[in-house]
């Protein structure tokens, strides 16, 4: 996993119970100190009966906290609850959920979550029946109205052999409900940004159709970034197969013209919006409503007719005049060659703030890869030209720009 921004520095403390779940939780300290925060584990007794300490401690490489009473942890629970940038308890069980909610202190992470001056986020793992007994509901609903944050948990199978609800969350759940809560006061708390993100298909039959090479990686790169911000993130999304960023509301799309109603419906308030999808600049004249076969091309030929799609980013424009909405519209112009002409041209034609210009034929740039090489204009030049980067690392680049910009003189149209 690359560093991520959001995340660097961060001091987390990880809470660890008894229970099997607690392999997950060695999964989690690892992913949360790969991208560069600092975690700190507490361990209870009955959770060193699953995994040892030395595990944490080899995944995290920082000590691991399990004795109230060992001299040179004194007052521990103070230091680390109140410097903590976010307290994650995973798995949280019955038994943890009961003293957190009554407010016990009898081991270092119940005292510590006392102490804490800073989000807590409680990840439940339990065995059949009990995560839905009225008393841990009752444990639950205390919890939450002072401010806990629950993920899960899940449906499915448990160490038991039931089936329930009471599965720890996964790894990958977790790390993203903590990016979230981490990412709240952002350079773009209170904003709406619109991404729109994947290639669009127009049909030739129900087998075929007319479409690019865009994987939606880049966008939704984009996406994350602006939640890493704080922002509220409609993305709009074509035909992709890549994991969706948690958080954001999701709009499903196809066709060229599905997007373009998409995105002019989701603009209405949006601050900002980051025209990233690989549009089809083309659809059929026609569109058979069976599978064309080859023994009937006598009827069909070989030719396609082609007419242009929607002009998304000229409705965009259109939307705007009128009401001022998004403040910031920033596109993408992926080009073969004489990137910066076309790409100022575009600039220009569509009235954006910004373009971001690829050269899709450039090593390490375009279509099904990690990385990118983007070179950002505005009306007044070059803003920023990014050599070879992780598409991680340009999203995070493009949304400091727009930020900025949002804070201060937006550059014209």
């Amino acid at each position: 996993m690359e560093p991520i921004a959001l995340l660097q520095d961060k001091k987390i403390v990880l809470g660890v119970t008894g229970s099997i779940a607690c392999y997950k939780a060695v999964d989690l300290a690892s992913k949360l100190t790969q991208v560069g925060a600092q975690v700190d584990v507490i361990m209870t007794a009955a959770a060193q009966q699953f995994v040892s300490p030395l595990t944490f401690r080899s995944v995290t490489g920082r000590p691991v906290f399990n004795d109230m009473w060992a001299l040179d942890e004194h007052v521990r629970h103070v230091g680390l609850g109140e410097t903590a940038d976010l307290l994650i308890i995973a798995p949280a069980t019955a038994n943890t959920l009961a003293k957190l909610a009554y407010g016990l202190a009898d081991n270092l992470l119940a005292v510590t979550a006392l102490a804490a001056r800073c989000p807590i986020l409680v990840a439940p793992a339990m065995d059949g029946g009990m995560y839905q007994h009225a008393a841990t509901q009752a444990n639950v609903a205390s919890l939450q109205a002072r401010g806990v944050r629950f993920a899960g948990p899940a449906e499915g199978r448990m160490a038991s052999g039931l089936s329930g609800l009471g599965r720890m969350l996964e790894p990958e759940q977790l790390f993203a409900e903590a990016r979230l809560i981490l990412a709240e006061g952002g350079v773009l708390n209170g904003r709406h940004v619109v991404v729109t993100t994947g290639p669009t298909r127009e049909a030739l039959d129900p087998v075929r159709f007319i479409s690019n090479r865009s994987t939606g990686k880049q966008g939704l790169a984009v996406a994350q970034a602006a939640l890493d911000a704080g922002a509220r993130v409609t993305l709009i999304a074509g035909p992709i197969n890549e994991p969706l960023p948690l958080g954001a509301e999701v709009v499903a799309v196809e066709t060229t013209e599905q997007m373009g109603k998409a995105t002019c419906g989701a603009i209405g308030d949006a601050d900002v919006l980051f025209m990233v999808a690989a549009v089809a600049d083309f659809t059929p004249q026609s569109h058979s409503e069976r599978k064309i076969k080859k023994t009937e091309t006598d009827d069909w030929g070989l030719a396609i007719g082609l007419q242009p799609t929607l002009d998304i980013l000229s409705a965009v424009k259109t939307t705007r005049d009128k009401t001022g909405f998004p403040r910031v519209v920033l596109g993408f112009a992926a080009e073969t060659h004489n990137a910066y002409e076309y790409g100022r041209d575009k600039l220009l034609r569509k009235g954006l703030n910004f373009i971001a210009v690829n050269d899709v034929l450039a090593a390490g740039a375009g279509f099904a890869v990690d990385t990118n090489r983007v070179l950002l204009l505005s009306s007044a030049g070059v803003v920023e030209e990014m050599g070879l980067l992780s598409k991680t690392a340009v999203a995070e680049r493009l949304v400091h720009h727009v930020a900025k910009a949002l804070n201060g003189p937006i550059p014209s149209v």
